[in-house]
C-alpha cells in the first residue's frame, strides 16, 4: 500500500469515528462516507442519528427478504418526529382531525391486505392512459421557461410537474400547488430526523391543515364517487367485500399525495443536476430520446446513479446477525438504498452511465420485497416523459450557481435539492 492509499484510509476511518448523517455537508455529499462504510464498517452505528446504517447491498437484501425480523412498522413508526413524537401526536389528535398512523408502513399479514387494496388505485390501465397527459403538461412546462434561457429547475418545472399529475389522479385542486409542497415538506421532515422542535411545530402545523383538507375530498368522494384515487380507496373493496376504515384511507391517500410529489421532485431534480453537470449524459439522452428501450434504461439507470430515496428504516424484532454483527431486538437501522447502488462490485464502475449494465433494474432505489414501492410504474413513466420531452427541447443546460452552493432539505430520508438554477439554450 502506498503512502498516498494510507493516507487515505486513515481519513476515511477517521471520517466514520466522527462523521454522521447528521451533518450537512456529509449529508449532501455523502459518497465518502458511504465507501468507509462500506469497506470498514457495513452496518455502522451513526451515535448523533442513534441509528444503525445499513451500507451494502446484501445486507439489505436480506433485510427486505425477513419483513418479520426487520420490521417496517417499528421502524418507521419510531423513527417518525423523533424526540418529539408524544407532542407531535397529541397535536394532530387535538388539531388535526385524528392522528393516523401510516397504514402501507406496517408488516406482515396487516401489510398484505392493506397492499392489495392500494394497489387498486395503480391499475396498469391508469399508468398507460397517463402518458399523453403527462407529455402534455412537461411540454407545456418547459415551452413556458424555454425562452427565457434561464429557470429554477425545482421551483419552475419538477414540482409543478410532479404536483399537478398528483393532483389530477387524486381529484384535487391544482391551485393548491403552493400548499401540497409545503405539506410534502412537512411529512417527509417527520422521518429525516434533523427537525428542532419548533420546526416540528411548524411542520404539525401544515400536517393538521393537509388533513383537513383531504378528509373534506374524501367525504366528498364517499357520497358521491369520481375517476380518481381518492374514490378508488374510499370504496376499496377486498375478496371478502371488506374496505378500508377511514383512519387507514386517509394514511393512504397522505400517502400517495406526498409520496408521489416528493420522491419525483427529488428524481426530477437530480435529472436536471446530472444533465446540468455531465454532458456526456446529456448527449445520450438526446441520441436515446426516440428510442422506448433505451429510455426505459436510461431512467433506470438515472435511478441507480442518483436515487431519490436515501434510504427507509427498519428495527429488529429480535436479536440477529447482520453484516458481521450482532444486533439485539429493537435496534433501529437506515437502510442505506444509495450507497448500495454505488457499491463497485455489484455495479462495476458505479460512477459510469451505463446504459448497458446487464443488471441494469438490480438497483434498490424503489427498495424491495413484499415493501417495494408501490407507484413505480407512474414514477418510472414520468420520469421517462419528462426526460424525452426535456430533452427535445432545450439544450446546453449549465447550472447556474457553483455546484458547491447548491443546498439540500434538511433529511436522511432523501437527497432532496432545494433550489437549482440552471442556464439553457432552446432547441428548434
Amino acid at each position: 500500500m502506498s503512502e498516498e492509499q494510507a493516507m487515505t484510509k486513515l481519513a476515511e476511518r477517521d471520517l466514520l469515528a466522527t462523521g454522521s448523517m447528521t451533518d450537512p455537508l456529509i449529508s449532501a455529499r455523502p459518497r465518502d462516507f458511504y465507501a468507509a462504510m462500506r469497506r470498514d464498517d457495513p452496518v455502522h452505528w451513526d451515535e448523533k442519528l442513534g441509528m444503525y446504517l445499513v451500507s451494502r447491498y446484501e445486507d439489505i437484501a436480506t433485510i427486505q427478504q425477513d419483513p418479520i425480523t426487520f420490521s417496517v412498522n417499528k421502524g418507521y413508526h419510531t423513527q417518525q418526529a423523533k424526540g418529539f413524537q408524544q407532542e407531535f401526536q397529541e397535536i394532530l389528535e387535538r388539531e388535526g382531525g385524528g392522528y393516523f398512523p401510516d397504514a402501507i408502513m406496517s408488516d406482515p399479514p396487516y401489510h398484505t391486505r392493506i397492499r392489495k387494496l392500494m394497489e387498486k388505485a395503480f391499475t396498469a390501465h391508469r399508468v398507460k392512459a397517463l402518458e399523453p397527459r403527462i407529455e402534455k403538461v412537461v411540454v407545456d412546462l418547459v415551452d413556458s421557461v424555454a425562452a427565457r434561457g434561464e429557470a429554477d429547475a425545482i421551483h419552475d418545472f419538477a414540482v409543478p410537474l410532479t404536483v399537478r399529475i398528483i393532483c389530477e389522479q387524486l381529484g384535487l385542486d391544482w391551485d393548491m400547488k403552493d400548499r401540497i409542497q409545503r405539506w410534502s415538506i412537512a411529512v417527509t421532515a417527520q422521518i429525516g430526523r434533523m427537525q428542532d422542535r419548533e420546526q416540528m411545530l411548524g411542520h404539525a402545523r401544515e400536517i393538521c391543515d393537509l388533513q383537513h383538507y383531504l378528509i373534506a375530498k374524501m367525504q366528498e368522494r364517499q357520497a358521491d364517487p369520481r375517476e380518481d384515487m381518492i374514490s378508488d380507496l374510499v370504496h376499496a373493496r377486498d375478496a371478502d367485500g371488506e374496505g378500508l376504515s377511514f383512519a387507514e384511507a386517509v394514511s393512504l391517500v397522505r400517502a400517495l399525495l406526498i409520496a408521489g410529489n416528493e420522491t419525483t421532485t427529488t428524481a426530477l431534480g437530480n435529472l436536471f443536476f446530472i444533465l446540468a453537470t455531465r454532458p456526456e449524459i446529456a448527449t445520450l439522452l438526446q441520441e436515446s430520446a426516440d428510442d422506448d428501450r433505451l429510455m426505459n434504461r436510461f431512467v433506470e439507470e438515472l435511478l441507480r446513479i442518483e436515487p431519490p430515496v436515501r434510504g427507509l428504516s427498519r428495527m429488529t424484532t429480535r436479536e440477529v446477525e447482520l453484516g458481521g454483527r450482532t444486533l439485539p431486538a429493537g435496534a433501529h437501522l437506515l437502510l442505506m438504498y444509495a450507497s448500495a447502488n454505488d457499491q463497485e462490485d455489484v455495479f462495476p464502475h458505479p460512477r459510469d452511465f451505463d446504459l448497458n449494465r446487464p443488471n441494469i433494474g438490480r438497483h434498490l432505489s424503489f427498495g424491495g420485497g413484499v415493501h417495494r414501492c408501490v407507484g413505480l410504474a407512474l414514477a418510472r413513466m414520468e420520469i421517462k416523459v419528462a426526460a424525452r420531452e426535456i430533452v427535445k427541447r432545450i439544450g446546453n443546460i449549465e447550472l447556474a450557481i457553483a455546484e458547491a452552493d447548491i443546498r439540500y432539505l434538511p433529511t436522511v430520508a432523501t437527497q432532496s435539492i432545494e433550489r437549482l438554477p440552471i442556464r439553457f439554450t432552446r432547441r428548434g
